[in-house]
């Protein structure tokens, strides 16, 4: 019964580690952009999906304006930040990355307080009971149900439609792919809205799961991404959403066989350490 429980929630977890990694594998894999800056837009759709439903009293309204500001502000970031120093080596857009992220998080401070915001009468938090006599809040049940879905239309866009191809030419040869007609600087944009728009998606979950969001809610979350795209490959979708999900069990199981000794994020980087130590490379790299 612990087994269980211990699983499920450790799933609940990896889900939302997955959709906040899934957009900085996305822009990595394109750009090779460790896109730090991607955890503000994370904080922002938290706080947009409060204030909406907040004023609305519509949590659909709250994920659409979500998503759609989140999407925008991240073509923003590419336009204005990432594509003037492309051809720069990498480690410049790492550290614009990190101060544009600084910059947004002390930019939530003074536009929202240090103090965070709440929902009013926060959605989806009856329990319901599953087999077993598991019980999880209908949030949990959700965010696991609504991160498979989006997932499915993502390797679906990936792999079955146009958009999906000119974004796997252009990784390829981005040269090549633009003699081919391919527009470079709108299948960036695209990548970019999309990955921004799963950020700002998982931002609204965990303002719902924990009822807060604050300045910071985005520090822990970045780091983890970051992790989790090197555990799933450096840029492989499938990958990162396994290692998510890995992550999210070991936590889990972590919190109650280590948390005398560790807490909850020590753990989580202790196995990443581990894992790079025996394979650098990433549990699901491919040769």
């Amino acid at each position: 019964m612990l087994f269980i429980e211990l699983t499920a929630q450790g799933l609940v977890q990896g889900s939302i580690y997955a959709l906040v990694a899934l957009g900085l594998t996305l822009v990595y894999g394109l750009l090779r952009i460790l896109h730090v800056a991607h955890a503000a837009l994370f904080t922002l759709g938290g706080y947009l999906g409060v204030l909406v439903t907040n004023a609305t009293g519509s949590l659909l309204l709250g994920f659409a304006a979500a998503m759609l500001v989140s999407g925008l502000a991240g073509i923003a970031m590419f336009r204005l930040c990432y594509e003037p120093i492309l051809k720069q080596p990498p480690f410049v857009a790492l550290i614009a990355s990190i101060g544009l992220y600084i910059a947004f998080e002390e930019l939530f401070r003074i536009v929202f307080g240090a103090s965070g915001l709440s929902y009013q009468n926060p959605p989806l938090q009856q329990q319901v009971a599953l087999f077993g006599g598991l019980q999880f809040k209908e949030a949990e049940i959700m965010v696991m149900i609504g991160t498979a879905a989006i997932i499915g239309l993502l390797g679906y866009l990936q792999n079955k439609t146009r958009i999906g191809v000119a974004c796997q030419a252009t990784v390829s040869d981005p040269q090549m792919a633009e003699s081919f007609g391919i527009r470079l600087r709108q299948v960036r944009d695209i990548n970019f809205f999309i990955g921004s728009a799963l950020a700002g998606f998982a931002g609204v979950w965990v303002a719902l799961l924990n009822n807060l969001v604050e300045p910071t809610m985005g520090s822990v979350p970045s780091y983890k991404g970051l992790a989790i795209i090197v555990l799933g490959g450096m840029g492989s979708v499938r990958g990162t959403l396994l290692a998510a999900l890995v992550l999210g069990v070991i936590e889990s199981f972590g919190t109650i066989y280590l948390g005398k000794l560790l807490d909850r994020n020590a753990i989580a980087f202790a196995f990443l350490i581990a894992v790079l130590m025996v394979r650098p490379q990433g549990l699901f790299a491919r040769g």
